[in-house]
Parts: C-alpha cells; structure tokens; sequence
C-alpha cells in the first residue's frame, strides 16, 4: 500500500455501468464496503454478475484483508446510497446536464467534507461544479481507465473551487484503493491521458480509411513495437533514450525538424459509410468469432501478467511523482 494512503471505508458508487462496476470491483478487492446506486431494474443483478467476473482477476494481483464481494449492497436511491460513504464515485452517462442533475442531488446531501469524484473522461471540473450550490469544490474529475479494478491510473483535476487540501484528500483515498492518482495542474477538455489516445485513434483511423493498414495490422503496430516501450517508460523517456548518451537534447536537436514533416493528419477523418464498415470488419476478423466476454477474460488474464510484471520496476511506495 502507498505511505499516507487513506482506504475509505465506505464507497458509494452512483451509476453502475462499465467503469462504476470497475470501481466496485476495485474498491470490494480494498477491503472496503460499497453501496451502489443505478436506476436501471436489472442493475443490481448485471453488477453482481461482473463482478463475480472479475474477482478471479483481482484475487490474483491480491486481495486485502476484509475484501469480500458480499461487502456491496444497493440502494434504493441515490441518497440512500451516499448515507455514511467517505468518498463518492459517479459514473452516469457523458452528458453535462445529467452530470449536473446529479452532483447537484449528491453535493446538497452529502457532508461538506466528502470527496465527490467524477468519471468523466472529458468534462472539466469548472463545468461540473457550477450545478452545486453547498460544496462545489469538493466535486472533482476522477477519470479511471477500462478496466478500472486492475488499471490503476486515475487521473484527478480540481476545478475553480478546489482546494489543494482537497486535491491532498482526494490523493489519499484513491491510494486507498491502490490506484496511482496523477493529479493534472490544469483542467483541460480531456484531461491527459485520453488526449493521447484521441491523438493515437484519429491517426489509425486514417491510416484504414487510406489504405495503408488493416486495423489489425494497426493494432500489431502498437503490441509488438510502441506499446512494449510505453508501458515501461512511456514517451518523453522512450525519446529520452532515442537520443543516446546525450539523451533527450540530441534527440530533438536531430529527429525534432521531423516534427515539421506532415506525418500526421492530426484531425479526424469523415466516419463514412464506408469507413465505419471497414473498421467494423476489421475487428470482427481480429475477434475471431470470439466474444467480448471472451476477449474480456483473455485481456485481464493478460494485464494480471502483465503488472504483475511491471511492479518490479515500480517504485510501489510512491505516487506517479516517482520516477517511472
């Protein structure tokens, strides 16, 4: 666990699709208590479903003590849910004016000093503040990433109204529920993460719709070269070591006026017709007949490896201030 973490004690997770059934799943295997909330008449039994899904996957990485799946509970409604939680998670739908009616419901009923995190994986905080009349500042951007009980980067952005003792907060139980918070020095639409991977997906996009590769020989592109680097280092030290021993300096000065070339296309191509059907068909042949459930369970089986893996080379007792 991360020096001064704090594990909350009780969860609330409003909204129970992917990602918030991600948070259960994440927060069970922490040791805590969860209470969720989703409106839909089948929600509690879908939830229950995943996650007996994913606790193998979890229970492999390791398990607190005290995790244990009957440790959720539902709520009949979104209040009922909040009572008594240390920290609340919403996850509706990517619409503003949802979000809105709800953390306008969740702010005017929980305590002052609850940390209110979002999942949106565009919407500034600013945006999502101005709904709330009694603690705005406690709402923030927590953006985790698919799947979210093994992925543990979540990236957290204050708004206008947020102080840094609540960004600290925050910070602390997040860690509590062994992700790896980075918290982002200015709000922007997209946050940071996600920005990289718009760049990355607009450019595949055009790369099919040209011609020059299939989707899946795009995707072996980023498994078998790229994606092998940036998992350890990431970008700027993937570059870093391009440059030699005189590292990043020599590698600007000599591959930076490439940057000039027009490589990249930058803004998305036009979903036609017949582009949408051939990155359909494209992933349809890459699946194999093989179920998303299928190839759900191949891809955690393959990330438990995989950090497994790479918390050798994780300094585990510090946050992404340390050195990757």
């Amino acid at each position: 666990m991360f020096q001064n973490a704090t594990v909350p004690s009780r969860l609330a997770v409003i909204g129970t699709g992917v990602i918030g059934n991600g948070w259960i799943v994440r927060a069970l295997a922490a040791g805590c208590d969860v209470v969720a909330f989703d409106p839909a008449a089948n929600a509690e039994a879908t939830t229950r479903a995943f996650v007996e899904r994913a606790w193998p996957s979890v229970a492999a990485l390791g398990l607190a003590e005290g995790a244990d799946p009957t440790r959720l509970t539902f709520a009949a409604t979104a209040i009922e849910a909040i009572d008594g939680a240390d920290l609340i998670q919403e996850n509706v739908p990517e619409r503003l004016d949802i979000k809105h009616h709800v953390l306008a419901e969740l702010d005017a009923h929980a305590p002052d000093d609850v940390v209110i995190g979002s999942s949106t994986s565009g919407i500034k905080p600013s945006e999502l503040q101005t709904a709330c009349q009694r603690a705005p500042g406690r709402v923030i951007v927590a953006h985790p990433f698919n799947p979210v009980y093994l992925l543990p980067l979540v990236e957290l952005v204050g708004g206008e109204h947020t102080a840094p003792a609540l960004t600290e907060r925050a910070r602390s139980l997040y860690q509590g529920l062994g992700m790896r918070p980075m918290v982002v020095r200015r709000e922007i639409e997209g946050h940071v993460a996600d920005r990289l991977m718009e760049a990355l997906w607009r450019e595949a996009l055009h790369l099919v719709n040209d011609g020059v590769a299939t989707t899946e020989e795009v995707d072996a592109a980023v498994v078998y070269g790229a994606g092998l680097r940036w998992s350890l280092m990431g970008t700027y030290l993937t570059f870093h070591l391009a440059g030699g021993d005189a590292g990043m300096r020599h590698m600007l000065h000599q591959f930076g006026p490439a940057l000039k070339l027009p490589w990249t296309r930058l803004e998305a191509p036009e979903l036609t017709d017949e582009l949408i059907e051939r990155v359909v068909e494209g992933c349809e042949h890459q699946a194999a007949g093989r179920s998303v459930a299928e190839l759900e369970a191949r891809r955690d089986a393959y990330l438990v490896e995989l950090l497994a893996l790479t918390r050798k080379y994780w300094p585990e007792a510090e946050g992404i201030e340390g050195r990757i």
